[in-house]
């Protein structure tokens, strides 16, 4: 499948299936936002301390990824527990913790 298709509406899509290269490619170029925003991060910190940083990078993380998949679901929540891979429970929890529900 050509990654720039639409996966058939039918079918579970699975990022496999776009192929190697073009799932490194994809990958690759969110591992290097995450790289470069936290080297950005970094060079605003300079010498001050941080803690919890793990905590605050997800948190920054999971709204938009959530908003994101809801949005791409139609806000089907079961859709979307499926896509993300976390079970339905789970889903609202994280939509409660980020004041989405």
């Amino acid at each position: 499948m050509n990654i720039l298709e639409e996966p058939s509406p039918r079918r579970n899509f699975q990022p496999s299936e776009m192929g190697a290269s073009a799932e490194m490619q994809s990958s690759s170029t969110l591992r290097k936002e995450v790289e470069r925003s936290m080297e950005k991060y970094f060079s605003h910190l300079g010498e001050a301390s941080v803690t919890n940083l793990y905590d605050l990078v997800l948190n920054e993380v999971e709204g938009p990824l959530l908003e994101a998949v809801l949005k791409h679901t139609g806000s089907n929540q079961s859709k979307a527990s499926i896509m993300l891979g976390l079970n339905r429970g789970t889903l609202r929890k994280k939509l409660k913790q980020h004041g989405m529900l």
